[in-house]
Formats: C-alpha cells, structure tokens, sequence
C-alpha cells in the first residue's frame, strides 16, 4: 500500500510531486512579496489605490509594472509608459510558446493560464523532467505568486497612503530595487551581461538629453547590436 502510494505521488523520474511543490511554493513566496515594493512605488508615483490593485491584477507582470510606474514618477508621458512597459512584457510571448508545448493543457484552460505565463511560472516549468511535475509546478507556482503578489500589493499601497510622502521616507527606491534583485539571476552568460550593461550605459546616458520614459524605450536597442556583435565575432572566429 505505501509502495502504491510512493509511485502515486512520484514523476517517472522519481522526483515527488512534493518537492515540486515545494519548490514552487518557494519561488512564489520569494517573489510574491515584492508586491509590497509595486504597491508603495505605484502611489508614490501618483496612482491611485485601484489604480495599482488593478495593474497587479490584469497586467501582473513585475517588470512592465514596475517599469510602467517608475516612467511615469520620473514624469514620462502615458504612452511612453505603457510602451516601455508593452516592450518589456513582450518576452511573456516567447514563453508562451514553450510553455504551450510542454504543458499541452486543454484549450478551454488556456486563456487562464495564459494569465500566468510569466517569467518565475516559465523557470519552475521548464526546470522539470516530466509533463506532469511541470503543470505541477506551473500552476502552483502561479497561483501562488498571484495571490500574494496582489495581496502584498495592496499592502504596499495602504501603506503608501497612509504614509504620504514615498520620496520622503526613502521608499522611492525600492521599485528600483526590487526589479535589479529580480533581474539579476536572470543574467547568467556573457551576452545577457553585455545586453543588460548596454542597455543600463543608454538609458543612464540619454536620461538627461530626453524626455521621461524615452530612454527606457532606446535602452531596448541594446539587444540587437549585442546580438549583431556576438555574431560577427563567432563568424569571424569560425572564418579563421
């Protein structure tokens, strides 16, 4: 009986449908608590209360978001805003289309799902071994981070409110903060050091010379040339 029960619970690698919990249980809670840092810096930068809930509730994705208020508080215009915020959620696409393969859910389940295609739900999906481990650890990990990074948000925003003044106290710079923390793990070979590097040398160099939000949008343009360069020397390199 606890040997029927073991295979029950266990992937076809062995793994425990436990440790796939538990792991995104992990990643949810890690992240989910940055909500508070979106909340405070969302009306420190002028937004309302619903405003900010509904950002985390209809958008929830930290960086657009995060990028989104951060444009507006330095002054940037709506679109330019929402633009650099568009650009940036963008790559939910790309994981998308993996995710799409691998879990190969039902139709009538995509569209909720699709909600949920976000940068830590594609890491904890694509780390596991077995189509059944990565719905595990996809949805767990999603509603997880869902519930808490809404939760956390509101928070953050009462808190905010009820404080006044964000720039005052220093809290200004915990969106900033918040979004280097999550970004940096991400940059693990050479080429993404170099993108993030570039793009941080041309939004810091164009901030004074442009409009609010402007270099956020140019910063963007650090990726191809990266690319573009990265391929040339391997071409050459290959020629030699």
């Amino acid at each position: 009986m606890a040997q029927r029960t073991a295979l029950r619970d266990t992937g076809t690698d062995g793994k425990p449908d436990r440790a796939v919990v538990r792991d995104a249980l992990g990643v949810g809670v890690a992240v989910g608590l940055s909500g508070f840092a979106f909340g405070v810096t969302s009306v420190g930068s002028g937004l309302t209360l619903l405003q900010t809930c509904a950002l985390s509730l209809l958008v929830f994705t930290g960086a657009s978001q995060f990028a989104l208020v951060g444009a507006l508080a330095a002054g940037g215009s709506p679109f330019t805003a929402a633009a650099g915020a568009f650009f940036l959620g963008v790559r939910n696409a790309f994981y998308g289309l993996r995710l799409s393969q691998l879990l190969a859910l039902p139709r009538a389940v995509r569209p909720f799902a699709a909600q949920w295609v976000i940068d830590e739900t594609a890491a904890v999906a694509l780390a596991q071994p077995t189509r059944r481990s990565a719905r595990i650890g996809f949805f767990v990990t999603g509603l997880t981070l869902y519930l808490l990074w809404n939760l956390t948000t509101l928070l953050g925003a009462l808190g905010a409110e009820a404080i006044g003044d964000t720039d005052a106290w220093g809290l200004d710079a915990a969106g900033p903060a918040v979004f280097l923390a999550l970004l940096a793990p991400m940059l693990r070979t050479g080429t993404e050091r170099a993108v993030a590097g570039l793009a941080v040398l041309l939004g810091l160099g164009l901030l004074p010379v442009l409009p609010a939000g402007v270099p956020v949008l140019l910063a963007a343009l650090a990726a191809p040339v990266v690319l573009w360069a990265d391929g040339r020397r391997r071409r050459e390199g290959d020629a030699r």
